[in-house]
């Protein structure tokens, strides 16, 4: 048998029935999102974007696209477990001078600071867990 087949569907223990997968799914075209205004930071920014998939406020676990403006810049902020993301399209510049460009991969480890910003527009696909916290006035981001 190909295991790559659908399976037809059969009922569980007791005679009960899983929910169709489609129940569990959430998909979204990074194309074609509706983009919304960009609020996580604290504040409402212009510059950048965003659709949640999965992310939860509450515990800062999730998945989700971000879009940059042109000349778009994120607030600056320490990652209290990862951050890891796709540069979909665009390019990213971090705040030591490392640019991420389309097809680039990017873990961060807890405890990273830093900065964001994209002077041509960019958009990602961002996996975080453990939310970030913004660094104040005299916190300094990594160099």
């Amino acid at each position: 048998m190909n295991r790559c087949k659908a399976a037809a569907p059969r009922p569980t223990t007791r005679g009960s029935r899983r929910k169709p997968l489609a129940s569990y799914r959430t998909l979204v075209n990074y194309k074609t999102a509706k983009f919304q205004p960009y609020y996580l930071q604290g504040e409402t920014q212009s510059d950048i974007s965003w659709v949640n998939l999965s992310y939860d406020e509450k515990t800062g676990d999730g998945f989700f696209l971000v879009k940059f403006r042109p000349g778009g810049c994120s607030i600056p902020h320490e990652h209290l477990k990862w951050e890891e993301f796709v540069v979909l399209e665009g390019s990213i510049e971090d705040c030591d001078g490392t640019v991420y460009k389309a097809g680039d991969c990017v873990s961060l480890k807890a405890g990273s600071r830093h900065v964001s910003s994209s002077k041509s527009g960019a958009t990602t696909a961002v996996f975080i867990r453990g939310g970030f916290r913004n660094l104040t006035a005299r916190e300094k981001v990594d160099s």
